[in-house]
């Protein structure tokens, strides 16, 4: 066997401080002069992108053994009842890194064989006609499925994609987001409280949080203290807790 000085994805354990500098270090996380408007709708002073990391293969590579090991640390500590067998990226944003993970996942389970794990993938257009399977995905998910989403702001593509994956009968009791906005909804909820409100529930968890990696990008960028004060006043109406720079 080949040796190597990174653990394999099965067996590494999930490392915050490491994740926490992997995204500053990538500037994924950031700050704007003037504010732009969200996916949402809202208007921000600071952005979350992981479409770098997204676009390069190595970068890629390490995202998705972090994943791993942040999944295998849930399944661990019994946050998660048992191994997952899908973990199955939000169209489009969290496809690549899901699709990477997934082979990860299926290659270390011991059971790696023809017909043994599915490689999905959701359509980020449904097509127009067919049943629900032929619609949303190229590739349904299998068995227990872990949601995955690289940037978790009020859930909206979060929910949509919750609600294909149960309309093709695909149990998906867990969401994880790479990063967590810590923003609350229209409805004064946050998007693990809306998750978990479903029918059947969700159980969200983030990698990621944008209260603990905003001052540590602070640090970093210097943006001046008319940007971060818009930060703080973005946070006291919208976040699900205030902000302190």
């Amino acid at each position: 066997m080949t040796s190597t000085s990174k653990p394999t994805p099965s067996k590494a354990q999930f490392d915050q401080a490491a994740f926490d500098a992997f995204v500053l270090d990538n500037k994924v996380i950031g700050f704007f002069e003037k504010p732009i408007t969200l996916k949402s709708g809202r208007q921000s002073n600071w952005y979350v992108n992981w479409r770098t990391v997204s676009e390069d293969a190595f970068l890629s590579d390490q995202l998705a053994d972090f994943v791993i090991s942040f999944v295998n640390g849930l399944v661990a500590s019994g946050k998660i009842s048992a191994a997952p067998q899908t973990l199955y990226g939000v169209p489009e944003g969290a496809t690549k890194v899901a699709m990477i993970a997934q082979l990860k996942w299926a290659q270390a389970s011991g059971t790696f064989a023809p017909g043994s794990h599915i490689l999905a993938m959701g359509r980020g257009k449904p097509k127009e006609h067919g049943v629900p399977k032929d619609k949303y995905f190229l590739g349904v998910p299998r068995g227990t499925t872990v949601v995955i989403e690289d940037v978790t702001t009020t859930g909206g593509s979060l929910l949509t994609c919750i609600e294909s994956l149960c309309a093709a009968d695909v149990s998906c009791p867990y969401a994880v987001g790479l990063t967590n906005r810590m923003e609350l909804r229209d409805d004064r909820k946050s998007v693990a409280q809306a998750l978990r409100a479903l029918s059947p529930a969700v159980e969200y968890f983030h990698m990621s949080s944008a209260v603990t990696l905003l001052p540590l990008a602070a640090r970093r960028s210097n943006p001046g203290a008319k940007i971060l004060a818009e930060v703080e006043r973005e946070f006291s109406e919208v976040g699900v807790e205030p902000i302190r720079f």
